[in-house]
């Protein structure tokens, strides 16, 4: 079972486990996700649809549970940041309920977020992070922080064979087109030739992970030993500044958009880079696909969605 299977990511974990001979139950409430990232696998034997909240408990039988529920963006989790908790908390609080009573092993997507705005760089997995638990990003920061207690806690209490990633930063097509990240913001803005919106100086960094890599890493991770429980960082080592991003964008669009600089959001982290050791050493598991080669999918995905 994929929860968050109709969003961005967990429809490529969901391809991937489908080419692997997996049979897959799809949950999503589609706030965020949208029915047009699973259209392809409709009538798909091995591939079934749900819609349901996983804020409200679940009764399925399944083998594996990759917890993927949660709006991800800040346009999407500041739009109703309650609800957002919750999905977080509730939602691992249920899953975490199913899992126990199948005895399956379960996953959980944690974030880079849960670093905050870090003052250890690169961040490693033993980093606490330095979060502000009352700002406009904490619904997602702190549930996200919340859902890795519950997950930890189920597999003391209750022996649960868990497997936590900690993301960073993700891209490529499915991304939806009008969820504030910077990879969708830049292309868009492009793509229809508006000014590029950069904030601050434009030299915050982070690190550009592509969809296919991540799930790989999601995978791996699930396939290791069970006292394997993680966090693992799962991300591109590889950093760029803001404004490095634009350019490259505005180079491989062909576009004439202009840079604008605007005031930097609150609490917006102004470096996120994973130390990945650990997912090289468990895993076996390293980033593959260069920034401009998995740009250049993603451009041609945003640019079919607005000629389609």
């Amino acid at each position: 079972m994929v929860t968050g299977g109709a969003g961005f990511v967990g429809s490529h974990l969901i391809d991937r486990l489908l080419d692997r001979g997996d049979e897959v139950l799809c949950v999503d409430n589609l706030f965020t996700g949208t029915k047009r990232n699973i259209d392809h696998l409709t009538g798909h034997p091995r591939f079934e649809f749900m819609r349901h909240d996983v804020c409200f408990p679940l009764y399925v039988e399944v083998d594996e549970i990759y917890n993927l529920a949660c709006p991800a963006s800040p346009v999407h989790y500041q739009h109703d940041p309650v609800q957002t908790t919750k999905t977080s908390v509730h939602g691992a609080i249920n899953m975490l309920g199913l899992a126990k009573r199948l005895r399956c092993k379960i996953f959980q997507a944690s974030t880079s977020e849960v670093y905050g705005d870090p003052s250890v760089h690169p961040q490693t997995e033993a980093y606490w992070g330095n979060v502000n638990p009352i700002g406009i990003r904490s619904c997602y920061d702190e549930g996200k922080r919340c859902a890795e207690t519950l997950f930890f806690d189920y597999h003391r209490q209750h022996g649960l064979e868990i497997k936590v990633a900690r993301i960073f930063n993700t891209y490529g097509p499915r991304m939806h087109p009008s969820d504030g990240r910077v990879v969708s913001n830049f292309v868009m803005q492009a793509l229809n030739g508006e000014p590029i919106t950069l904030y601050g100086d434009g030299m915050q960094t982070r690190s550009f992970c592509y969809v296919d890599d991540l799930v790989a890493g999601f995978m791996a991770l699930m396939d290791t030993a069970p006292e394997v429980s993680g966090p693992i960082n799962l991300g591109n080592p590889v950093e760029f500044t803001i404004r490095e991003l634009a350019e490259l964008v505005v180079e491989m669009t062909g576009s004439k958009s202009e840079l604008v600089f605007r005031p930097l959001p609150q609490d917006d982290p102004m470096q996120r880079k994973p130390d990945i050791t650990r997912a090289r050493e468990t895993l076996g598991w390293e980033p593959s696909i260069p920034l401009r080669q998995g740009l250049v999918k993603t451009i041609e995905y945003f640019s079919q969605l607005q000629s389609g």
